[in-house]
């Protein structure tokens, strides 16, 4: 019989593998999010741009999440198939898995940047944008050329869950890791050097994308357990079919949040409008930048405890593939661990030192309502982090176990009903304040459901 692929998956330690697995994703992940959060590093601390840039970037950010978003469903989705496929010792299907989500990827990309050059200030005003005059011509200025990088965003993203399958984490780390440090050397000197402001700070970020998409292609020329061929790329809608429904999860916690974070943004606007300091015109933008500032932050940890999850996907498909449910039960409670732990960290530096992080955000240029507002909401919309990781984790888990139904009816619900639900309903009550108490009562809410499925699994797997 023939020898299958990464049969290392099958034997090696439970904890070494998630460490060889997770740790490269973390990093990947971290990389990646990095791309904006250093964009509005430099962009705060640019005295000509300030409090209205930082607000800018807050409302084109999720707007990158939605191309983030379509590239996760294609390639989340066929790294949890591809790697069910190894286990099973399917290697044709692997190979034509591959070379379809290549071909989905090129094309979802190329409609997204259309849709988003053709339709830039309707999509603007719907996330915020028309808060004042100077945040939106900001806003344009950034969107436009980020979106003409968003092909190559794409194609990054969706590769890097690929390559890790075809068991090369080091790699998919590494590329993501190279675009990055590109950006974070030319985002000063466009933006001071060269005083491009926010266009500065998207074409390096487009750089940076661009090295990150090419050292993809070359990794697919000379992938290791799956090997294309010509006819990899033909379309099969038998195994689109398969590996895309795996990828939901992944999807709608990303457009969902996107859902989320369009619902803020107008809350901020709506009942900071309201609000007898946020309602003069200069310090308007500023709970919009505050707000975009703490996702910032939440966005690293998440990143953290997504990278977690998916770093466990090749294994937990490779073991559930070849009949080992009990190493899968095993990484399952060695995630939930790691999960809690990550929150429990990020929790203690949010309550202890908000100040210093919102420092680093160029809070030395802004008024002192600005410093007060980022405090208040350092404290109070992240104070569920422990929760909003073992949540996430959850997910995750679920969706490399093939359970995508579950996956992302338990993501939706988060998402949508709660984090969506919540932003609308709870500034009625409290104004401004209740936009800030949303995160935390939609992750409390969630992990109910979260710990009911946790049990259920730990049952399915020991059966």
């Amino acid at each position: 019989m023939e020898e299958k692929s990464n049969a290392f998956l099958e034997t090696q330690a439970v904890g070494k593998l998630m460490g060889r697995y997770a740790v490269p994703c973390v990093v990947s992940l971290l990389v990646a999010a990095l791309y904006n959060i250093v964009d509005q590093i430099f962009i705060a601390n640019a005295a000509y741009l300030g409090s209205y840039g930082n607000a800018a970037n807050t409302v084109v950010f999720p707007l990158t999440v939605v191309a983030l978003a379509v590239a996760v469903l294609i390639g989340d989705g066929c790294c949890a198939f591809v790697s069910l496929c190894l286990g099973a010792n399917q290697k044709e299907d692997a190979r034509h898995t591959v070379g379809n989500a290549v071909v989905l990827c090129l094309a979802g990309s190329l409609i997204l940047t259309a849709v988003y050059l053709l339709f830039q200030e309707p999509i603007l005003t719907l996330f915020g944008g028309r808060v004042n005059e100077e945040t939106f011509r900001y806003s344009k200025e950034y969107f436009f050329y980020i979106s003409l990088g968003i092909p190559f965003y794409m194609f990054g993203q969706a590769m890097n869950p690929i390559i890790r399958s075809d068991g090369s984490p080091k790699f998919a780390m590494a590329s993501t890791l190279a675009g990055a440090v590109v950006n974070m050397v030319l985002d000063p000197l466009f933006i001071f050097g060269f005083r491009w402001g926010m266009m500065g700070a998207a074409v390096a970020t487009v750089i940076g994308q661009v090295l990150t998409a090419a050292l993809s292609v070359w990794y697919l020329c000379r992938m290791k357990a799956v090997k294309l061929q010509r006819s990899s790329f033909a379309p099969k809608g038998r195994l689109i079919a398969r590996f895309l429904p795996l990828g939901l999860c992944s999807l709608l916690s990303q457009i969902s949040m996107v859902a989320a974070m369009a619902a803020i943004n107008n809350m901020l606007r709506r009942y900071g409008a309201a609000d007898p300091v946020f309602g003069q015109p200069q310090y308007a933008q500023i709970p919009m930048a505050v707000v975009g500032i703490v996702m910032k932050f939440f966005q690293i940890v998440i990143s953290v405890a997504i990278g977690l999850a998916a770093g466990c996907i090749p294994i937990v498909g490779y073991n559930i593939g070849a009949g080992r449910r009990d190493r899968a039960r095993s990484l399952f409670t060695h995630l939930l661990v790691a999960e809690a732990v990550v929150g429990a960290i990020a929790l203690l530096i949010v309550e202890i030192f908000p100040r210093p992080l919102i420092s680093v955000f160029g809070a030395a240029n802004e008024s002192v309502y600005y410093t007060e507002f980022a405090v208040k909401c350092f404290r109070t919309y992240l104070c569920m982090l422990i929760l909003a990781c073992v949540n996430k984790g959850t997910f995750i888990y679920l969706q490399s176990l093939g359970k995508a139904l579950a996956s992302t009816v338990l993501s939706m619900v988060r998402e949508v009903v709660f984090g969506v639900g919540l932003a609308l309903l709870l500034p009625v009550f409290f104004g401004l304040d209740g936009v800030l108490y949303s995160m935390p009562a939609a992750d409390i809410l969630t992990f109910f459901l979260s710990a009911f499925l946790i049990v259920r699994t730990y049952r399915a797997l020991k059966t």
